[in-house]
């Protein structure tokens, strides 16, 4: 089910053929993974993507690390706070279910919820000559979504608030 739903996830970033720099990527990646152990652990590599697993208990604040662009699914409802680094903030609730895109960025994250918050960052490293070749046609990308709003877990398709972060 998990898998179906990252399936899906995966699969709409490989439409989006967004390109980041793979030197400053692999950095970005690395720092939240050291600076925050306690809530991003890597779950998936290859040359195209990281998928990373994020996990803030309730109430749990990170220091300032940085991430490339990619997709956050959020896979629990939640209530955030991000502050950049120059100290601007913006509250943010989430869907469960819901995808965001962000730029990369400079943040640390607070959970103002009294609740455990998950979610799944697919960061996108490079677009892939196949990708293209490979990206599935809208037809069956929305086939695809379909399919995953039979399962508990709502599809990317079916969030009305799925829009990008930009820190104000």
């Amino acid at each position: 089910m998990r898998a179906r739903f990252l399936h899906t996830a995966i699969l709409s970033i490989a439409m989006l053929g967004l390109i980041t720099s793979a030197p400053a990527f692999a950095e970005d990646v690395k720092d939240a993974l050291k600076a925050e152990p306690a809530h991003y652990k890597l779950a998936f590599e290859n040359d195209a993507v990281a998928v990373i697993d994020v996990h803030y208990g309730p109430h749990e604040k990170s220091k300032l690390h940085s991430h490339p662009g990619g997709v956050v699914v959020a896979l629990t409802a939640g209530h955030l706070r991000f502050t950049d680094e120059d100290g601007k903030t913006r509250e943010v609730q989430t869907l469960r279910g819901e995808a965001r895109w962000f730029p990369p960025l400079k943040h640390s994250v607070e959970n103002l919820g009294n609740t455990p918050y998950d979610g799944i960052y697919i960061a996108v490293k490079q677009a892939h000559k196949s990708a293209s070749a490979a990206a599935p046609s809208q037809q069956e990308t929305h086939a695809a979504i379909s399919a995953a709003d039979k399962s508990p877990i709502p599809s990317l398709g079916t969030s009305t608030r799925a829009s990008t972060l930009v820190h104000k």
